[in-house]
């Protein structure tokens, strides 16, 4: 990895703790509240690939495990690791990385605007929402003991608001491309 890999990694890492600031959504229906900071995920691997999306999340959670609050609602520690949404935090890792990945192969400088769009899309929607839940609500099933049923008929609750992160993922996956092409640069 180079310098200019690192600086973008903690970019991005810095970008993810900052969405953390914004404040939480409650559903009311569900104790966990809706964040920000899975939209963090999904634009490092659409902007910087998955190698490099995955090393920012690592940042992350290296920040966690030491103690820093800088999950939102201010969480932070090794507590954070045994938690309930500990899969969902763990899983943030593969998403960036799956994420990205498809963003390199379903992306292209040559595609046209609409393509592109699409594609950072799909690759935001199958890492940022079906690999992150895969991992969430497994380890939920399992280590909270509510069963697979259970966990799954709860995640369903924050499917529409991380779809609609996946399209602003998209968007901002584009402008990159057009503004800073980043993409065709990545290794």
């Amino acid at each position: 990895m180079t310098t200019r890999d690192l600086v973008l990694a903690a970019l991005f890492a810095a970008i993810i703790v900052a969405l953390g600031l914004l404040p939480p959504i409650s559903l009311g229906i569900i104790p966990v509240p809706v964040t920000a900071q899975s939209l963090g995920v999904m634009l490092a691997g659409v902007v910087l690939g998955a190698r490099r999306g995955a090393v920012a999340v690592l940042i992350v959670v290296l920040l966690v495990a030491i103690g820093l609050p800088v999950l939102s609602g201010g969480r932070g520690g090794l507590a954070v690791f045994v938690g309930p949404t500990a899969g969902f935090f763990i899983g943030w890792i593969f998403a960036a990385y799956t994420t990205g990945y498809l963003s390199e192969r379903l992306v292209d400088s040559r595609q046209s605007g609409l393509v592109q769009t699409v594609g950072f899309f799909l690759a935001s929607l199958i890492g940022g929402i079906v690999v992150l839940y895969a991992f969430g609500i497994t380890y939920l099933a399992l280590a909270g003991g509510t069963g697979f049923s259970t966990a799954f008929l709860g995640s369903l609750a924050f499917v529409p608001g991380d779809v609609i992160k996946a399209v602003v993922a998209a968007l901002a996956g584009r402008a990159v491309m057009v503004g800073y092409p980043l993409l065709p640069a990545r290794t």
